[in-house]
């Protein structure tokens, strides 16, 4: 039995949700969302909750209940709440500085880095800080990636944009012979 999947999702005062087919909508305000379930699992909505129920008794069934209760409850979370990541810029002369839509990145390169925020994204600076908004936690998430993969940090000196809580491993350098 899948743990997750047995959970139901309490939905929050202003989200609308409805069951259109083999997919869920789920609507605040003018935010929409769609969860496509593709007939892998039964839903139901009874007083003010969502509960999943798996298709047969098979392993693919029992491991698409538990997936798509995860999918349908980051949407509900994403449109009350909302995601967000953190990024650090660490080294001499690396910087970041928001131009309207646009990350502009300062990364030791012969160039700047313009990154252009997607439709749904909303990015920030604050000193070496950069903070990724967003009500789709993919999304949200492969930008941090994104943004993280143009200088990754490197284990001898640090330097290089890592996440908020992430911790590198750090190298000795060399050593001189004797």
């Amino acid at each position: 039995m899948s743990r997750i999947g047995k959970k139901p999702i309490s939905i929050p005062s202003g989200v609308e949700v409805k069951i259109d087919g083999s997919s869920l909508k789920f609507k605040k305000s003018n935010n929409e969302k769609e969860l496509d379930l593709k007939g892998h699992v039964d839903v139901k909505i009874e007083d003010g909750k969502i509960e999943f129920s798996p298709k047969g008794e098979d392993r693919q069934s029992r491991a698409y209940w538990g997936t798509y209760r995860a999918l349908a409850n980051n949407i509900v979370l994403g449109l009350t709440e909302g995601f967000s990541k953190q990024l650090e810029i660490n080294g001499v002369g690396y910087r970041a500085a928001m131009k309207g839509k646009v990350l502009e990145l300062n990364l030791g390169f012969s160039h700047p880095i313009n990154f252009e925020s997607p439709k749904g994204i909303e990015i920030s600076v604050d000193k070496n800080v950069v903070t990724i908004k967003g009500d789709d936690k993919q999304q949200v998430g492969q930008v941090a990636a994104e943004i993280r993969g143009f200088r990754p940090p490197e284990p001898y000196k640090g330097k290089g944009i890592k996440y908020l809580e992430e911790h590198i491993i750090r190298k000795a350098g060399k050593t001189a012979k004797k």
